[in-house]
């Protein structure tokens, strides 16, 4: 099974040929090409290579889907013996991006 971790902004992801992954909202259509250069590994069965920092010549290509929303995340504030309470939430947006390709 062949897959790889790349960074993208402040965080790390795991993508595997064929799979849809989530990633932070990008600003592009959905269809497009994406192409993420940052790969920090590459296993593909029992070779694996590790990148100091990145694996060279090494990139993850994908295809974008429409934007999606996370699940509601609600939380609050609450003074004791004050009567006071209050409730926000907010919905993480994401971009799917299913991997076409894993070059090393």
């Amino acid at each position: 099974m062949k897959y790889a971790i790349f960074k993208l902004g402040s965080r790390q992801y795991q993508a595997k040929e064929g799979d849809t992954i989530l990633i932070d909202l990008q600003d592009i259509s959905e269809g497009k090409s994406l192409t993420f250069s940052d790969v920090l590994l590459v296993a593909d069965g029992d070779n694996v290579m590790i990148g100091t920092p990145v694996v060279a010549g090494a990139k993850i290509t994908g295809e974008a889907e429409d934007m999606v929303k996370g699940k509601k995340i609600v939380t609050g504030k609450f003074r004791k013996r004050e009567g006071y309470k209050r409730a926000y939430g907010q919905r993480h947006k994401y971009t799917p991006v299913k991997i076409t390709q894993i070059t090393a």
